[in-house]
């Protein structure tokens, strides 16, 4: 009996000969010089999976083609037909990769182990280290929001995302409720959204920003009081109690609070 790995090579062959087969008949044939050295079929979907990205990426769902993508490849544009229905099936499998990534990262957070403000700490920072090193996410985002979420909606693991997330958040805002150290009735959703969004808009417009308030915005030190600002909004928002802002002891213990927070942040920011 062949081994796993080698059945797998000869049943991507079998199906690719065949694919090249009826593609001759119809008289769309590939190149031979772009035909695959074919491999794994985990491996050949996932380079396919990285080319597209990238071809995504920097032109949009609109501006990017089969026919560049297999170039690149260098394999037959009916092999990604093979592993993937269409354009539009490529796509979807590209942002569900990408948001598959974005949990994993939300799940390391550990919330649900978490002191209130040490974790929404983490949340802030974490977030926003996500959204500097994702560039590629933030256009695919930016391309589909265009498309009024035309492709995530095609999708259950994207919409299944967020739930445990968002739950993780609920418990830690309900205990710095009960700890006293942070305000009643705050929506998980709303600041997740608080929290994804003052990171993500400020890299998705850093170019632009750039050059609209005249100074970098991509440099170190802006992006350093950048997440300062984000955990300062966050946290002070969080601890703002309406009637006893007035309290001497809450502005100490709320300033305080703030004051080893933003160590941790210094902190993270070598780590980036």
């Amino acid at each position: 009996m062949l081994p796993r790995a080698t059945t797998l090579i000869h049943s991507d062959r079998d199906r690719f000969v065949a694919l090249e087969s009826r593609a001759a008949r119809t008289g769309l044939a590939s190149d031979a010089r772009m035909r695959p050295i074919l491999h794994d079929s985990n491996l050949s979907r996932r380079r396919i999976l990285d080319v597209a990205a990238d071809e995504f990426a920097k032109k949009g769902y609109d501006g990017a083609r089969v026919d560049e993508i297999a170039r690149r490849c260098r394999i037959s544009k009916n092999l990604i037909y093979h592993y993937f229905d269409g354009k539009e099936a490529l796509f979807i499998a590209v942002l569900e990769r990408a948001y598959a990534s974005l949990r994993q990262r939300q799940q390391v957070m550990r919330l649900e182990s978490s002191e209130p403000i040490e974790g929404i700490s983490r949340l802030v920072i974490d977030t926003f280290k996500y959204w500097s090193k994702s560039k590629n996410f933030i256009a695919y985002l930016n391309s589909e929001n265009y498309y009024n979420a035309r492709h995530i909606r095609k999708s259950k693991s994207i919409r299944n995302a967020y739930p445990a997330l968002i739950e993780n958040i609920r418990e830690l805002l309900q205990r710095g409720e009960r700890q006293g150290v942070f305000r009643s009735g705050v929506d998980p959703i709303e600041l997740y959204i608080s929290v994804s969004a003052l990171a993500y808009h400020f890299f998705s417009n850093q170019s632009t920003f750039s050059v609209i308030f005249g100074k970098d915005f991509r440099g170190r030190a802006v992006i350093k009081q950048r997440l300062k600002h984000i955990e300062d909004v966050i946290l002070g928002y969080l601890q703002f109690k309406p009637g006893i802002c007035s309290d001497s002891n809450y502005i100490v213990l709320a300033r305080s609070d703030r004051n080893n927070s933003s160590a941790k942040t210094t902190a993270a920011l070598k780590n980036t």
